[in-house]
């Protein structure tokens, strides 16, 4: 079916592909077009299958799965990366979501989350794991003594300064994880008002996705833990 998402599988490890493979073939919504056992094979199978979204493992041989996401992120119209990671590693997400990745999911996440995660990043939104996300944002915000050290205000860096008083209001919930429909609720607007601010941001902010937006909020201090 030509609405159906189109999934490649990243991942050492047979039994886990197809594990995998099963659990997204069940969704009538999804289709697995592609596995990769290494990131090498990852951008050979990306070329050919055009997935719209793939789930990548982190560490993979000879190329990494972090390796693979920086060079998928920086093609026009390329996929979805979703990032599965172990709780331990998630100074590897952190790194992944810089490169591009729409977000992170643990490998012993229930198989409904799996299936939300991949329709979550597919439909251009951020996909943050609650397990890890706490951890994550203590490594982007910057320590006190260096926050007490800075002189430049957060809304003195020249992209931010770009945005108006409704979409810095928009970006601090993106920031804080809160889907469109629950920005809607909090700031009193149409769900479409939000899509519109949410575009608007991304453009200003030079972003490829609502990830994108959580590591330029911490790390210019936007938004702190």
């Amino acid at each position: 079916m030509s609405d159906e998402i189109r999934v490649l599988i990243a991942d050492d490890q047979e039994l886990l592909r197809g594990s995998f493979r099963l659990l997204v073939d069940s969704d009538p919504g999804m289709q697995v077009v592609a596995e990769a056992a290494d990131g090498e094979q990852v951008l050979t199978q990306v070329a050919q299958h055009r997935p719209d979204v793939v789930l990548m493992d982190v560490q993979m041989p000879r190329m990494s799965g972090l390796e693979a996401t920086r060079v998928l992120c920086t093609q026009t119209g390329g996929p979805k990366v979703i990032v599965l990671t172990m709780f331990d590693l998630d100074e590897y997400v952190y790194e992944a979501l810089r490169a591009g990745a729409s977000g992170f999911l643990l490998k012993n996440s229930a198989p409904t989350e799996l299936l939300r995660a991949i329709k979550v990043a597919h439909d251009g939104n951020a996909l943050l794991a609650p397990e890890v996300t706490k951890r994550l944002i203590s490594r982007l915000t910057p320590p006190q003594d260096a926050q007490a050290a800075t002189t430049v205000a957060p809304l003195e860096d020249a992209r931010l300064a770009r945005l108006t008083t409704r979409e810095r209001e928009a970006f601090t919930l993106i920031a804080r994880g809160r889907s469109n429909d629950e920005i809607a609720a909090e700031l009193h607007l149409s769900p479409m008002t939000v899509r519109t601010y949410v575009s608007r941001i991304l453009a200003k902010l030079d972003a490829r996705d609502r990830a994108g937006l959580v590591v330029i909020a911490y790390e210019t201090g936007f938004v702190t833990a």
